[in-house]
């Protein structure tokens, strides 16, 4: 045997294990939308303060720091779909 340290019995179902996983995943991607999402309310009502808005009440994102904020809704959104697919999957286990 190559590993002989995996002969033990687990002492949790894996399918538990595999959802415990998807638990994690599902909790920090949820936090990463939740903490995007209040970064840009701060940025707005920054701006509002400055009186930066333009008439209609929108307000222009840097190039850069709207790239940041898309990267972090996709994969913030990434992670909860990995957590779907790993919870499903542990009930075919």
């Amino acid at each position: 045997m190559l590993l002989p340290a995996l002969e033990f019995p687990l002492p949790l179902p894996p399918s538990l294990l595999l959802n415990a996983v998807a638990l994690f995943f599902a909790l920090a991607g949820s936090w990463l939308l939740i903490a995007t999402r209040l970064r840009e309310q701060r940025a707005l009502a920054r701006l509002a303060g400055e009186g930066q808005l333009d008439e209609e009440g929108s307000w222009a994102l840097e190039a850069a720091t709207g790239q940041v904020n898309r990267f972090f809704y996709r994969f913030g959104a990434g992670t909860l779909l990995l957590a779907l697919l790993l919870s499903w999957s542990s009930t075919q286990l």
